[in-house]
């Protein structure tokens, strides 16, 4: 066990206006397992920057432990898989390489492979079995669930219970809540730890926030009835000592001038007693509510088709060189319908939903999509986004005023706004596509993996608006709980 010491750390990218971290302290034991959570642009790939020693910081960062980051470079893909493992654990035997990648549900063949021939699950396990047989090191794991089916999320979990010593980013619930015993939180003005999964801190940050809700309102309404008396107090002063000066200067005969007195001085000092209570409120008031995460709900406007069903496929098989690569599926989809297409990795989920907005796709059976459906798109890629928020708005022919709403609900700042669309994160590039599709009136919406590298907060606020507007929907998604949470129907996909 080693700890690895945070204390006053403040960090700014040059030219920023506002710092991402300021003065903020923390301790890390490494052997706990971390989830590492916060909202997409708050500074998590930052944060594990600055603890490999990437960037200039003010404070320190203590630690007597190597940190290795995943996923990490491979120099010259095209080598032999069992070359790159070597070379990132030089002291590993191939007895205990291959003991680790069984332990991943993976067959030791892969070692003998071209590391470019690897699937993207494959290349994720490879990948992590390396950097924990490196040994002597905390690692920061990156989220390594993105674009992975359900059965390689289910095989990283059983892997990583059995491991300890690293610091894990990810945005799928499930994944957080089997794995992780502590949660490092990066909120609006500090970094804060709690022991336990993602839904115990979840629990904790609603009932915290509902407490400073709570607690907000009741000093909103002190602070108003203070004032309020603060000033009958003051005019009660005010007037004490004119009436105390007119007395003296009439004929109405003797004045007790040490009564007056006293009772001018006592209205003042009550006076003075309600300041003080209104500025203690007003500076207990100015602590409160700063962590709280507005979810200002999105919006959606479905369009409803007087049609039924919207699409019909019945013995439905993609075909990949005149070869089937799924067994027979037949499905429709309705009005109001939410369906989530499952299934392994490269089984063709993608080129179904490719069918349905009309791209040439190879296939047998039959599928009917109505005519002049409207459909809204959300790609799986966010290769192809480029330029201003702006033109992006105008070329896509979508309401921008519509559009940056969305997005200021879904955490983008507007200073972000000035960011053209390639140099955002990944992350903010996906919200682009979803505030796009979401500011679109269409009568059915079909996203391919829609939530990679979306935040958790995100993720609720569209399950919210799903749920609360109720749109005809086909997705792809490896979310367990965004499944269970949205759809109304689920397609499995079995390869042939």
């Amino acid at each position: 066990m080693a700890i690895i010491s945070v204390n006053n750390l403040t960090f700014g990218y040059d030219g920023s206006y506002n710092n991402v971290f300021e003065n903020v302290s923390f301790n890390i034991d490494t052997d706990w397992k971390l989830g590492l959570i916060g909202r997409n642009g708050k500074g998590k790939t930052t944060f594990l920057k600055l603890l490999q020693g990437k960037y200039e910081y003010k404070g320190t960062i203590s630690k007597n432990v190597d940190v290795d980051y995943f996923p990490f470079e491979v120099i010259n893909k095209n080598r032999m898989t069992i070359e790159i493992v070597n070379e990132m654990a030089p002291n590993a035997e191939d007895w205990k390489i291959a003991k680790e990648l069984n332990l991943l549900n993976t067959d030791p063949e892969v070692l003998y492979r071209n590391f470019n021939l690897l699937s993207g699950g494959e290349q994720v396990k490879v990948l992590l079995v390396s950097l924990f047989l490196k040994g002597n090191n905390f690692l920061l794991i990156d989220e390594p669930t993105n674009h992975l089916d359900m059965e390689t999320r289910n095989n990283l979990v059983s892997y990583l219970q059995k491991k300890k010593g690293f610091i894990l980013v990810s945005h799928d619930r499930v994944f957080l809540d089997k794995v992780v015993d502590h949660i490092i939180s990066i909120n609006n003005t500090n970094i804060e730890i709690q022991q336990g999964n993602f839904s115990s801190w979840k629990e904790n940050k609603d009932r915290q926030d509902s407490f400073e809700l709570t607690q907000n309102e009741r000093l909103q309404k002190d602070i108003s009835r203070l004032e309020i008396a603060s000033k009958k107090s003051a005019g009660w002063s005010s007037e004490a000592e004119k009436g105390k000066s007119r007395k003296h200067n009439s004929n109405e005969g003797m004045i007790d001038k040490g009564y007056e007195g006293h009772k001018a001085a006592k209205i003042m000092k009550s006076s003075k007693v309600y300041e003080q209570r209104i500025e203690k409120a007003i500076d207990e008031k100015s602590n409160l509510l700063k962590n709280i995460d507005r979810n200002d709900s999105l919006k959606i406007i479905p369009l409803e088709s007087d049609r039924s069903p919207l699409i019909y496929a019945k013995d439905l098989q993609i075909k990949y060189n005149d070869k089937e690569i799924f067994n027979p599926v037949s499905f429709e989809i309705n009005n109001g319908d939410r369906v989530a297409i499952i299934g392994k990795n490269g089984v063709g989920k993608s080129s179904i939903l490719k069918l349905i907005i009309g791209e040439e796709i190879n296939y047998k059976g039959d599928i009917k999509v109505v005519n002049d459906l409207i459909i809204s798109y959300v790609s799986q890629s966010t290769e192809s986004l480029k330029g201003s928020l702006k033109s992006f708005a105008q070329e896509t022919k979508i309401n921008e005023s519509i559009f940056k709403a969305m997005l200021t609900k879904m955490g983008v700042t507007q200073s972000d706004f000035d960011t053209n669309i390639e140099d955002m994160s990944e992350g903010q590039k996906k919200k682009v596509l979803i505030a796009k599709s979401i500011s679109e009136q269409a009568n059915i919406y079909i996203w391919d993996e829609p939530l990679n590298y979306i935040d958790i907060l995100t993720r609720i606020q569209i399950e919210e608006a799903i749920l609360k507007y109720k749109p005809t929907l086909v997705f792809v998604e490896h979310d367990e709980t965004f499944i269970n949470n949205v759809a109304t129907k689920i397609v499995k996909i079995e390869k042939t």
